[in-house]
């Protein structure tokens, strides 16, 4: 079973979507769940950047979870392929692109953020990086999941953490909005004390930029990125010194 999810889903990224030649799709087996990545690995030395997902295809424009969150979007995965670092990775949350039975909708809903999900993107991140240097890039929630696996794993050798249109308190966020609090998912609280750089879209109206001052204060640059919003950051150049 598990042969045939993962053909399905090699053909279904490369119908609309192929990475760039040097890429290969690698499943991780990490914790609960398989990760779905794409890897360049080309210098065992040097450090390797690992961008990490958003939410994805969580809910539908009715506000209803989706039984699927695979994002629908391309962003990441295109600023994962066009950086021109020896080693580079996309990694996708779980449940995206990888479906098994461990997938249960809380996973990418009320428990996007749960310990099952931090700890199994955190052993991928490891289990990848083989002591590495690493830095860290993640979007929207991939933000928050990127923050608590450093805050959680000090011994991770974290070169630097990017974020791009962060969840950086999700108890914020939900309460700013006056949805539901996310009871079942850790909360980072406090940002981790690691060189960092983060960059906000001037129209972005999911994590607005009074949020995103609020949470990262003193704690880290802020770059606002002008014309753009939550989901596109297409063209953004990243600083990775």
């Amino acid at each position: 079973m598990r042969a045939i999810v993962l053909a399905f889903l090699l053909c279904s990224c490369t119908v609309s979507w192929r990475p760039a030649e040097d890429f290969a799709f690698v499943p991780v087996h990490a914790g609960k769940f398989d990760i779905a990545t794409y890897q360049k690995n080309t210098d065992p030395r040097a450090p390797v950047h690992i961008y990490i997902e958003g939410d994805g295809h969580a809910f539908d424009a009715y506000g209803a979870p989706t039984g699927d969150p695979t994002p629908r979007g391309t962003m990441m995965r295109d600023l994962a392929m066009r950086d021109a670092g020896p080693n580079v990775v996309y990694m996708a949350r779980p449940c995206q692109f990888i479906m098994s039975e461990k997938c249960d909708e809380k996973y990418w809903t009320d428990g996007r953020f749960a310990p099952a999900v931090i700890n199994s993107v955190a052993a991928a991140v490891t289990q990848i990086a083989a002591g590495r240097p690493i830095v860290m890039i993640g979007y929207s929630g991939g933000a928050m999941v990127s923050g608590l696996i450093i805050k959680q794993n000090p011994s991770l050798p974290v070169k630097k953490w990017i974020t791009i249109a962060g969840v950086l308190n999700h108890a914020d966020w939900t309460e700013y909005f006056g949805d539901a609090p996310l009871r079942t998912s850790l909360n980072l609280r406090r940002l981790p004390d690691v060189r960092a750089l983060h960059y906000v879209g001037v129209d972005d109206d999911v994590v607005p930029n009074a949020l995103s001052q609020k949470w990262i204060g003193n704690s880290g640059k802020i770059i606002v990125v002008p014309n753009a919003d939550h989901d596109d950051f297409t063209d953004l150049y990243i600083d990775f010194e």
